[in-house]
């Protein structure tokens, strides 16, 4: 028996709620998103990132971007109150793509699977911010959504241990 000249390989792609399955992928692509951004990670925020995921009653949820059953982008978002305007809105607090299938529209393709959810949520928008060396992700940006004039402050503290222990 001779085996065809070629054979065609149907890769499944697709963009999904995240599951209680993609736990350990997603820990390795949050961690390569702080890393990229150079922000401390420890198990500490990871179960708490994770859990907020997984609450119904939090405002943070998560997309990802599937490759034959395992997980290559992830996008934690939220709703977010615009009182000038009187309504939600999206905003997207992390947008992040392994680096072996960047270049491949994934981030564009979970931009717009944004905004379609946000659509289905009655936000007429989605707001997000980034470093301003972030380049590869800006020229994204800059192609499929308006720039804004705003610039983003902090005004920032330290809270201790005693403060945490006396908000519960």
């Amino acid at each position: 028996p001779h085996s065809p000249p070629f054979v065609k390989k149907y890769v499944l792609k697709m963009i999904r709620k995240i599951e209680l399955k993609d736990r350990d992928q997603w820990e390795k692509l949050y961690r390569g998103y702080a890393d990229f951004y150079k922000v401390e990670m420890n198990n500490q925020i990871l179960k708490t990132v994770w859990g907020w995921l997984h609450d119904k009653s939090h405002e943070v949820s998560g997309i990802v971007y599937e490759v034959d059953e395992g997980i290559v982008a992830l996008a934690h978002y939220r709703r977010m109150p615009r009182p000038l305007k009187g309504n939600d809105i999206g905003f997207l607090d992390d947008l992040y793509v392994d680096p072996e299938y960047r270049g491949k529209k994934i981030g564009e393709k979970i931009l717009n699977e944004l905004k379609e959810i946000s659509k289905s949520k009655g936000w007429n928008l989605v707001r997000w911010i980034t470093h301003d060396d972030n380049l590869r992700a800006k020229s994204l940006y800059d192609r499929v959504s308006e720039k804004t004039n705003w610039d983003v402050y902090e005004l920032k503290w330290k809270v201790s241990q005693v403060e945490k222990l006396e908000e519960v």
